[in-house]
Formats: C-alpha cells, sequence, structure tokens
C-alpha cells in the first residue's frame, strides 16, 4: 500500500511521532511499526513532518480566480493553488452581490463538486459571506447589494448550490436575522456574525437562536470598549462561539491575535486565510466584487485604504503563529486542521490522523514549506 516509512507524523491523540502509515482506497488503512506494509512509500525525508491536510473555512480565491467568477474553471484555479499550501479542503467563499452573480456561484459550486475533480484541494461546500450584512460594516463588500436575511433567499441560494452551503455570515442585528439564524441551525449550517455592528445584548440572544461562529475576528464589527464590549468583547467572553482569525500580521496585529488566542478555548479558535485572487500573485492591481484592489508588500486594500481581503497563505498563517505570536507547533496545526473540522461537522472524515479517516496530508519542513501535499491519498502538490 502507499504511505509514509519511518515519519515523524502528528497522529491523532499521541501528538508527533515516528512511525509508519498506510493508505489504501484514499483512507489512512494502518498506522504501526510494521513497515513492510508501505509498498509504494510518498516522497518524504527526515527533516519533514506529516501532518493532517489543511481546512481552510473562509476563502475567496487565489491564482488570479475567485468564487464569485461563478466557473468551474475559476474553482478549479483556486484548489490547484491552495494544495501548494498544504490545504486539502476549503470552502468557496462568497461575497454580498447581485442574486443573480450569487446563484451563478452557487451553480458553478454544485457542478464543480458534481465533477468529482480530484486536482488540488478538495471543494467541501460555501460560506456564504453576506448579503445579510450591516450597511455599518461593509469593509470592502458592495453596499448596493446589501440585503434584508431571508430563510427564503437563503433556501433559493443554497438549492441552485446543491445544498452545499456550511456558512452563512451576516449580522444579527438585522431585521429578519433571528428567523434566518434559527432556521441555519434547524440545517446543520453555521451562523457566524460578520460585517456586523451587534453588540453583546443581541450577540448573547443570537447564541439561543444558534449562533456558533465568529467571522474574522475583529475585522468589520464592533469593536471592545468598556461599556459596550461589541462583537469582539462577546467573541472572547462566550466559549461556544469559534472564532476565525486572518492571521497575516496586518488584519489582525500580534497582540491582538495573542489576546485572543489567549481568551478562547483551544477548540474554538480557526484560522482563515480569507484570501482573494491576488493570493499567490505578484503585488499590483486585483479586483474583489466588481472594486477595483491595490496589492502592495502583500496588503491588499481598495482605493480608499479598505483592506480587500488578504493574500495569506495557511502554510504562513501557521509560521507566523508560531514566530511571531509564541504559539505551540502543534496548537497552531489545531487551529488548521482539528478546529475547522469539528466546527463545520467534518471531523469523523478530516481533521486529523487516524485509521478510517481520509487521508489527507500536509508534509511541511523546519521552515514551514509544504513540500507534499496529499489528497485522498493522491498527490496533488509536489514542491
Amino acid at each position: 500500500m502507499k504511505g509514509f516509512v519511518d515519519a515523524k507524523v502528528y497522529v491523532e491523540n499521541q501528538g508527533i511521532i515516528t512511525t509508519n502509515v498506510g493508505v489504501e482506497n484514499g483512507k489512512i488503512a494502518y498506522i504501526g511499526e510494521d513497515k513492510s506494509k508501505i509498498t509504494e512509500p510518498y516522497p518524504y525525508s527526515p527533516d519533514q513532518v506529516v501532518l493532517p491536510g489543511f481546512i481552510d473555512q473562509h476563502v475567496h480565491g487565489a491564482a488570479g480566480a475567485d468564487a464569485m467568477d461563478g466557473t468551474v474553471s475559476a474553482l478549479n484555479t483556486i484548489a490547484n493553488a491552495l494544495a501548494k499550501e498544504g490545504t486539502t479542503s476549503f470552502l468557496a467563499t462568497t461575497m454580498t452581490q447581485s442574486p443573480e452573480n450569487i446563484l451563478k456561484a452557487m451553480t458553478a459550486v454544485k457542478d464543480y463538486r458534481e465533477s468529482a475533480s480530484m486536482l488540488g484541494a478538495r471543494v467541501s461546500g460555501i460560506h456564504l459571506e453576506g448579503p445579510f450584512i450591516s450597511l455599518k460594516h461593509v469593509g470592502a463588500q458592495p453596499k448596493e447589494y446589501v440585503a434584508i436575511p431571508s430563510p427564503e433567499v437563503f433556501d433559493t441560494y443554497n438549492s441552485a448550490s446543491g445544498n452545499a452551503i456550511k456558512v452563512v455570515s451576516l449580522a444579527p442585528e438585522e431585521e429578519g436575522a433571528e428567523e434566518l439564524i434559527r432556521h441555519l441551525d434547524k440545517n446543520g449550517i453555521v451562523a457566524s456574525i460578520g460585517h456586523s455592528d451587534a453588540g453583546f445584548a443581541v450577540i448573547e440572544k443570537a447564541r439561543e437562536w444558534g449562533l456558533k461562529n465568529v467571522t474574522h475576528t475583529f475585522n468589520a464589527q464592533r469593536g471592545l470598549h468598556h461599556r459596550e464590549v461589541g462583537a469582539v468583547g462577546s467573541a472572547m467572553l462566550f466559549d461556544d462561539l469559534n472564532c476565525e482569525a486572518i492571521c497575516d500580521t496586518i488584519h489582525l496585529s500580534v497582540p491582538a491575535i495573542k489576546l485572543l488566542i489567549k481568551n478562547k478555548p483551544h477548540d474554538k479558535f480557526t484560522l482563515i486565510t480569507d484570501a482573494m485572487r491576488a493570493k499567490h500573485l505578484a503585488d499590483g492591481i486585483s479586483e474583489l466584487g466588481g472594486q477595483e484592489v491595490i496589492v502592495k508588500n502583500g496588503e491588499a486594500r481598495l482605493k480608499d485604504g479598505t483592506l480587500a481581503g488578504s493574500t495569506l497563505k495557511m502554510n504562513d498563517a501557521i509560521k507566523n503563529l508560531v514566530l511571531k505570536c509564541d504559539v505551540k507547533f502543534l496548537d497552531a496545526i489545531d487551529f488548521a486542521t482539528i478546529n475547522p473540522a469539528k466546527n463545520l461537522g467534518l471531523f469523523n472524515d478530516v481533521g486529523s490522523i487516524k485509521v478510517g479517516k481520509i487521508a489527507d496530508f500536509a508534509i511541511l519542513d523546519g521552515e514551514f514549506n509544504v513540500h507534499l501535499t496529499v489528497r485522498d491519498g493522491e498527490i496533488v502538490y509536489k514542491n
């Protein structure tokens, strides 16, 4: 069988151990001392470590393509680019746009998933970011397409996607949000507070309705104040809320990242890239939702200076946590694997290395470079 021989492997509940890992039919079939079982070893060297494939639950695009392009080709480009950073599963993330454009994006994801492409990272579903957001915190989302939260509109989008929507970012203070959040919770979809002006009282109620996630914590939401803790304070106060974070040290300062990690249970902090089409490309002029974006020194901003997503790679997010934020290596890995898998209800299949799970691996060296990415037992990227 395929696999790794005498490799340093992050095995679920065991930490990093030297062992052998066997893969059959796209699944992890063996973990143990018998190296003779591995007849087709993956390319691996002793200075590398075998990790679970990374999961990015919030990424718009990469390599010149965006989920809002609404084409199978664009999704294929994104999937191949993300594999270069060790990501094996991702949510194609949309943005506030016209109903026609959102429906086009939904249909493309449905078509792509039905094609069962084995190239690059797996599209595990959709993160619907907007259009049910607050005009006060639109960020880089176009104001003219902001919509009132509606279960009926959501169902139209979800149906067009082949029921692929896993996360919905919305403003819980808006009229109709309670009904939508309850509807999402009933259907096993993660309701996330994002682009919102909600304060503590609203968020406390929204948790009872089914709110479970915080979209790119600190960004495009009401900040922490001593008389109103806002979305940021609530995110840290309520242990049950899973917090996304863009750890590029641009969207969040190092102290902000440290503060958030310090105030969250270990399993409620999730790394995301929130990357847009400029990721994996050189600096220059790019685009987001029909708006011109200027990318300089890796920072993507609208003409007015508003941050417009990131160009962050997942392996660099992990590197930033370890080298700049004093986070332990395996904790940083958990934030990109186990935590998003659990948050999305995917942990039975992905997120850790365990017999019976899908054979998704990211192989890193000591400098956090990705040398190999394996998805469903097949090599989808080799450096």
